[in-house]
């Protein structure tokens, strides 16, 4: 195991330097997205229209970040529950989503979409939504406000400490 450095967006070719068990140091842009958003997304898939930001090498971060107090950029912004996307992880997948950020483990299907595809599936730490939330340095709404705290937001992180997972497991 070691610790590496990974700038987002990446690519499956940036993808296949890191190991499972290394642990990532994240920073770049982030799209957060939970339940509802993903549902969402889905029927835009369905209907024929386009996402709210391109897929292709982007990173999901599976949170529903609390709202900001004064002065601060966001409020805490822990992972959640990975497997309550699993069902829509496959197909983003391989539309060209090549990162996921949550907490826990993760299904057959995505397992098996991450092996195909390269893609890769981070472990943050549950519990620590506030240190986590130091890791942003900036958050935009970018679709579905009136969702609330599981609108998608656009995120730029810095520093964001996080496990790569083996879908080999």
């Amino acid at each position: 195991m070691s610790t590496i450095e990974l700038n987002l967006p990446f690519t499956r070719e940036e993808a296949s330097r890191v190991k499972p068990g290394d642990i990532a140091v994240l920073s770049g842009v982030v799209y957060t997205a939970r339940d509802a958003a993903h549902k969402r997304m889905f029927a835009l898939l369905d209907d024929g229209l386009p996402l709210p930001f391109d897929i292709k090498n982007q990173t999901i971060y599976y949170a529903g970040p609390a709202p900001a107090k004064p002065g601060r950029v966001i409020g805490p912004c822990g992972p959640t529950t990975s497997s309550r996307m699993d069902n829509y992880a496959p197909r983003l997948i391989r539309l060209g989503l090549t990162g996921m950020i949550g907490k826990g483990e993760r299904g057959d299907s995505v397992r098996q979409a991450l092996r195909e595809t390269g893609s890769l599936y981070f472990q943050a730490v549950g519990g620590a939504a506030a240190l986590i939330a130091r890791c942003v340095k900036s958050a935009e709404v970018i679709a579905f406000e009136d969702l609330g705290t599981e609108a998608v937001r656009r995120l730029t992180i810095e520093g964001l400490r996080a496990r790569v997972y083996d879908p080999y497991q």
